[in-house]
């Protein structure tokens, strides 16, 4: 597997001086559902920004790897983000109307790839919390991106949902073989979605370590009530706690 997006010693200090990230190395291989895990605070959101170019790092380079130029870094946020005045299809073509290049064609086919095709002359209020994020996810594939950074997409939604959307992405990154960085406070999300799990210490954030889940593994509900999942659980907890601050001990 070759290498999509390398980091070499990122570091990011804020104007008021809190430094969010310690020298930072890291590898994000090009197909792979890699997940960042660590406590609130500890710098993961940051770090996603950086490679996303919204912050720019106080030091260090990100470098995109031979073979790996084509196709756009596309971002979901914590929060569906949808314009409420606008379509869902309309939602999904800002993109490309930002880029100059609108493609009805394009916006339909991302949105099949969610399962919201029929959906498509709906306006946010009239969809649900999961549906919403479905219509941010195709919002982010219309650019057909080489990498897809996801930053705690499902967080505010209920359990249920939660678990379902987790499915439908892993099935999306199979079928699309699209290189994907996720965000979550969840072990049990990140058991569940990755191939690989790094996990990120109380700010500032450094790696602690990771944690690597058979690709091949079907993920299924019956997943989550195997000895494997509940093995790669107790790790990655046990990896949690080293990097836990102080007082949290």
């Amino acid at each position: 597997m070759s290498v999509a997006i390398r980091l070499h010693q990122i570091e990011k200090r804020f104007a008021n001086g809190v430094q969010a990230l310690a020298p930072i190395d890291m590898d994000i291989e090009a197909g792979e559902f890699t997940t960042l895990l660590g406590p609130s605070g500890c710098g993961k959101s940051t770090l996603l920004r950086v490679i996303a170019g919204l912050l720019p790092p106080s030091r260090g380079s990100i470098d995109v790897e031979p073979g790996a130029e084509g196709g756009a870094t596309a971002f979901v946020f914590q929060g569906a983000t949808l314009m409420p005045w606008a379509t869902v299809a309309t939602n999904v073509r800002l993109p490309l109307e930002l880029a100059g290049q609108p493609d009805d064609a394009r916006v339909l086919a991302s949105l099949e790839q969610v399962g919201l095709a029929e959906f498509q002359h709906a306006y946010p209020r009239e969809l649900s919390g999961g549906m919403q994020m479905r219509v941010s996810i195709a919002r982010a594939l219309v650019t057909r991106p080489r990498l897809l950074l996801m930053d705690e997409p499902f967080g505010a939604l209920d359990e249920i949902t939660r678990q379902r959307l987790d499915t439908e992405l892993r099935a999306l990154w199979q079928r699309e073989r699209l290189t994907v960085l996720f965000v979550t406070h969840s072990i049990h999300e990140a058991v569940f979605l990755s191939n690989r799990v790094v996990v990120m210490s109380a700010r500032p954030g450094r790696l602690l370590g990771e944690e690597s889940i058979d690709p091949a593994l079907p993920r299924d509900d019956d997943f989550r009530l195997t000895t494997g999942f509940a093995r790669h659980a107790r790790r990655l907890s046990d990896l949690l706690a080293q990097g836990a601050p102080e007082h949290a001990r």
